[in-house]
C-alpha cells in the first residue's frame, strides 16, 4: 500500500517564499513519491479570522492558485477543502472528548501562537486546534506529515489521540510520523522575524518583478556593514539567509566576498534578485494561466474535495462500528 501524506495551509492570505522554502518545493517532490493530499484549512483559518470570513473566502483561491504555480500537480496531489469534509468536524467532536483541556493548554504551539497573536482570553477553537488537526490527519489515514519543528507537539498529539482511540475501542486509525524538514525558517525583509504575510516582511509568490526588486533593495542587511569596505557578518544578514535557500551554489563566494568587503550590499542584492526571478518566472506563468480559468480552479478544488470526501465516508464508517454509533446497521 502506497503511504499517504497530509499537508496544507491555514488560508489566511497569499503564500511566500517561506512557505515554498520551508514546504512547498518539498511538496512538489513528495507527489511523485506518496498518495499526497494538500488541504485548505479554512476551517482553522476561523481560529484567529472568524471575524472575517469574506476574508477566508477571498484567499482560499489565491492560496490555490499558490499551489498551482509552484508545480503541486492536480493529477498527482489531490487539493481539498477542510470545510467541504463534514466527517473532519465529527472526528473532531469525537476525539475532543478523551482529550484534557490541560494537556492543550500546556501544548507549546498553542501557548506560543496564542501569546504572539495577543489571545489572553483564548477561544475554544483556537484552544482545540490541534484536536481539528488529529482529524484532518487521520481522517484519509496518512501515515507521514512534513513538519517544522515547531508542529511536532501538535504532531505528537494526534499520535497520542491514536494509540488511546485504539486502546479504547478498535485498531482502525494509523499513527502518523513527521517527516521534519532541514531547511530552516526563512527570515522576512526587516531581518527581525521569520517571513510573515501578518509582518509586512514577505516576498509573495506571486510579485512581480518590480515588487521583489523594490523588496529586496529595501531588505535590511547587516547593520553593523555601514561601509562597503567593512567586513561583513553574512550569518546575521537576511539576504544571506536568501542566497543560502534560493542560490546554494554561489553562497560561499557571497560569504567570502562580504566578509573580506570586496563585495558590497547592492551587488549581493543584484545576484538574489536575479536568481528569484527565474524562481517566481514560472510559477508567475502557471498563476496567471490558472487565474484566466477559473472555472478549471473550481472544478479541481471540487473533484479533490469530493476524492477526499469519500475516503472520509469509508474512515467514519470504521469509527462509527468501532464507537458503536452504528446503531441501525
Amino acid at each position: 500500500m502506497t503511504e499517504r501524506v497530509l499537508t496544507g495551509d491555514r488560508v489566511t492570505g497569499k503564500l511566500h517564499l517561506g512557505h515554498y522554502a520551508g514546504s512547498l518545493k518539498n511538496r512538489v517532490i513528495l507527489q511523485d513519491q506518496y498518495e499526497t493530499f494538500v488541504l485548505l484549512a479554512d476551517i482553522q483559518a476561523l481560529t484567529t479570522h472568524f471575524e472575517q470570513p469574506d476574508f477566508i473566502r477571498r484567499h482560499l483561491r489565491e492560496v490555490a492558485l499558490d499551489y498551482l504555480s509552484v508545480g503541486i500537480d492536480p493529477m498527482r496531489s489531490t487539493i481539498f477543502v477542510q470545510s467541504m469534509i463534514p466527517e473532519i468536524a465529527e472526528l473532531t467532536v469525537l476525539y475532543s472528548m478523551f482529550v484534557t483541556v490541560n494537556v492543550l493548554r500546556h501544548n507549546p504551539t498553542v501557548k506560543s501562537e496564542s501569546k504572539s497573536g495577543g489571545l489572553d482570553d483564548m477561544y475554544y477553537g483556537f484552544l482545540g486546534y490541534p484536536v481539528s488537526q488529529a482529524a484532518d490527519i487521520t481522517f484519509c489515514k496518512a501515515t507521514i506529515v512534513p513538519v517544522g519543528d515547531d508542529q511536532l507537539p501538535h504532531l505528537e498529539l494526534t499520535r497520542k489521540i491514536v494509540r488511546r482511540f485504539n486502546e479504547l475501542y478498535k485498531p482502525i486509525l494509523l499513527e502518523p510520523k513527521p517527516l521534519v524538514g532541514d531547511m530552516p525558517r526563512l527570515v522576512g525583509t526587516d531581518g527581525q522575524a521569520k517571513m510573515s504575510k501578518s509582518l509586512g516582511n514577505a516576498i509573495m509568490l506571486d510579485s512581480s518583478t518590480e515588487e521583489l526588486t523594490l523588496k529586496i533593495k529595501r531588505a535590511v542587511t547587516d547593520p553593523a556593514r555601514i561601509h562597503k569596505n567593512d567586513p561583513g557578518h553574512p550569518d546575521v544578514c537576511p539576504i544571506y539567509a536568501y542566497h543560502q535557500a534560493f542560490r546554494p551554489e554561489g553562497a560561499e563566494e557571497i560569504r567570502e566576498g562580504c566578509e573580506k568587503a570586496a563585495m558590497g550590499c547592492s551587488a549581493c542584492k543584484g545576484f538574489i534578485i536575479e536568481a528569484l526571478e527565474q524562481l517566481l518566472e514560472p510559477m508567475r506563468e502557471r498563476r496567471s494561466y490558472y487565474a484566466a480559468r477559473p472555472d478549471t480552479v473550481d472544478d479541481i478544488l471540487m473533484s479533490g474535495t469530493e476524492r477526499a470526501r469519500g475516503i472520509a465516508r469509508e474512515t467514519m464508517k470504521e469509527v462509527r462500528e468501532a464507537m458503536c454509533l452504528d446503531y441501525f446497521g
